[in-house]
């Protein structure tokens, strides 16, 4: 009768689809046939912190790597034989470790699904955005790729948070500040004009005027990227009041160095064609 129902459940459940079990039984059910039961169990036994202390230091960071793949391997499917390893690893005391799965969780979501991202892996995701920005530029890094799996009002909880990037533990940490205005580029495909206006145009603003030049560089295509998107919004004032603002800020600007902020910001797009239509 076992090998009836291990047979059943290998060939009824995939990557794409979990119909055949309720998240209750998921959490009950330890069984799965993609690999030996006892490879799994060794894996799993790994990331248990006094055989980190006793066999190998790095053993832990070696789990976390290999955990998406792993993941991958068993389907969604069998996600509840790694999710209390996947948070044992997620907590580990060792920065490393944390971010390794802070480099991958993007992957991960893929793997999972938008149901078990959103209450697996978010919380997880929430916690690297504390951490330290040896973690924290895990989650950077691919945060456009990570948040398009969200549903949009998920998604719109990080508009609140996306400004907490803008401290880090360094300040001479630049390449930390020109990563995330690489991200905001990309995530301006994913908010509206009113979010852009709102809560990406200050961090622009505020990244235009980095002391690191080439954090600057990437902030004047951030910014003209951010008028071309909302020139092209059904809603035209906001493009209008930003400009205004650029003008204000930048064009009129006692300074010499926010004069040429100015002409910069032109030269990437061509924003000038915006300004005179």
């Amino acid at each position: 009768n076992m090998d009836s129902t291990l047979h059943y459940i290998h060939n009824d459940s995939d990557l794409s689809t979990n119909s055949s079990f309720s998240p209750e039984e998921e959490r009950k059910s330890k069984v799965q046939d993609v690999v030996p039961q006892a490879l799994l169990d060794q894996y799993l036994s790994m990331t248990d912190p006094s055989r980190a202390q006793t066999v190998d230091t790095e053993i832990a960071k070696h789990c976390a790597y290999s955990l998406p793949g792993v993941a991958l391997t068993l389907g969604r499917q069998n996600w509840h034989c790694l999710k209390d390893t996947y948070e044992t690893l997620a907590s580990d005391m060792q920065w490393k470790v944390r971010r390794t799965l802070a480099f991958s969780i993007h992957e991960l979501a893929v793997i999972l699904g938008d149901q078990l991202t959103a209450g697996d892996l978010v919380p997880v995701f929430n916690g690297f955005l504390k951490d330290l920005d040896e973690v924290r530029i895990g989650v950077l890094k691919h945060l456009h790729d990570f948040l398009k799996l969200l549903h949009l009002d998920k998604r719109r909880e990080y508009l609140y948070q996306l400004q907490e990037f803008l401290v880090t533990d360094n300040s001479r940490n630049w390449r930390f500040r020109a990563e995330l205005a690489e991200q905001l580029i990309l995530l301006l495909d994913l908010y509206s004009a009113r979010d852009i206006y709102d809560y990406l145009r200050p961090i622009a603003f505020s990244l235009c005027a980095d002391k690191v030049s080439s954090v600057r560089w990437i902030s004047y295509k951030l910014v003209s990227e951010m008028v071309k998107k909302l020139y092209m919004a059904s809603t035209s004032t906001f493009v209008v009041d930003l400009m205004n603002e650029l003008v204000e800020k930048f064009c009129r600007c006692h300074k010499w160095s926010g004069r040429q902020t100015f002409v910069f910001i032109c030269q990437v797009k061509c924003l000038f064609v915006y300004l005179f239509l």
